[in-house]
C-alpha cells in the first residue's frame, strides 16, 4: 500500500472520531497539505506534512506508515509524528483559562453574582419590607 485517502488516514489514526467528520473537515478546508487544502479523496504517501485545523488550533502531522483499517489508540504513534508548535497547544491552554472570560453577557447559563442579583430583583417580599 503506497497511497491512501486522507479521510480514511485520518478516521484510521483516530485523529477524527468518524470517517464523515474526517471528510467533513476536508469539505471546509481545515486540512491542507503543505499549505495546499484538498478534498477527501486526496491520496496521501509515507512522508507528507498535514496541518489539520481543529478551532482554536492547527495540529501538525508527519505521516510516518499508511492504514486504512482503524488502530487502537496504543498503536497510533506508529503511523503519524505529532510535528504541532508549542505555541499552539499555548493557545488551547489561553482558551480554556478564558472559558467563561469570553461569554456574552446574557448567554449561558448565568453566574453564582448574575443569579443572586436576579433573585433578589425578583424577590417581591424585600420590595414590601422597603416601602
Amino acid at each position: 500500500m503506497s497511497e491512501v485517502r486522507i479521510d480514511k488516514w485520518l478516521w484510521a489514526t483516530r485523529v477524527f472520531k468518524t470517517r464523515t467528520l474526517a471528510t467533513d473537515a476536508c469539505k471546509k478546508n481545515r486540512i491542507t497539505i503543505e499549505g495546499i487544502q484538498v478534498k477527501p479523496s486526496r491520496m496521501i504517501k509515507v512522508g507528507d506534512v498535514l496541518q489539520v485545523r481543529k478551532p482554536p488550533i492547527t495540529f501538525s502531522f508527519r505521516v510516518l506508515a499508511l492504514t486504512e483499517n482503524r488502530v487502537g489508540a496504543k498503536l497510533v504513534p506508529q503511523y503519524f509524528e505529532n510535528i504541532t508548535p508549542p505555541e499552539q497547544y499555548e493557545l488551547l491552554e489561553m482558551k480554556k483559562i478564558s472559558g467563561f472570560v469570553d461569554r456574552a453577557h446574557g448567554l449561558g447559563r448565568p453566574t453564582k453574582k448574575e443569579r443572586r442579583d436576579l433573585e433578589q430583583f425578583t424577590n417581591f417580599e424585600e420590595w414590601d419590607d422597603d416601602e
